[in-house]
């Protein structure tokens, strides 16, 4: 990238009141670091506490999901080069603050993930509730490893449907990118 470009990338940033924008693997610590700049950036702005926590949660939970997604791969051995990072960007959007978090994933997970999320979109605030309290009933052993319990919790915080996009790169990944508004 010639440095005259940055330039660029800051007016699009500002223009779209981007807080923060992160492409790359997604360690513990980076999550961590990443988080602590969000959070203290908003305090010093006098956000309330409640909008703080909620887009602190989302942006945790989303960069957890592709960190725990990319690692079982890797576990699995299905870690290709295609699945070793993230991208998530968290900016202000009139009164709301969004989380857009997204990763190459396997074109079958996507689509997974996507009726997963559709299911989500036609319930309303009671009916995440209902759904939240049945998957916390739920036994570990009959949920897997993920009772989609962050999901859920996202969609419960969200002040408008999650939205995703799955953009296919090839016959077998595509990328996969839920934006979450607060």
């Amino acid at each position: 990238m010639q440095a005259s470009h940055l330039f660029d990338i800051r007016e699009t940033f500002n223009r779209q009141q981007i807080l923060i924008c992160f492409n790359g693997p997604f360690s513990r610590s980076i999550i961590e670091e990443l988080g602590n700049a969000v959070r203290s950036y908003m305090e010093s702005q006098s956000i309330a506490k409640t909008a703080i926590l909620d887009v602190f949660s989302v942006f945790v939970e989303q960069t957890q999901n592709v960190r725990n997604y990319l690692a079982d791969k890797a576990a699995s051995g299905n870690g290709a080069s295609e699945l070793d990072s993230g991208t998530v960007v968290i900016a202000r959007e009139n009164e709301r603050y969004v989380v857009t978090c997204g990763n190459v994933v396997e074109a079958a997970d996507a689509a997974g993930l996507a009726r997963r999320l559709d299911a989500l979109a036609g319930l309303d605030k009671a009916g995440l509730r209902a759904l939240y309290k049945e998957q916390m009933r739920k036994p570990r052993s009959e949920t897997g490893d993920s009772a989609g319990l962050g999901l859920i919790d996202m969609a419960r915080k969200a002040s408008a449907p999650l939205e995703y996009s799955v953009q296919p790169l090839d016959d077998r990944f595509a990328f996969f990118s839920l934006r979450v508004a607060v």
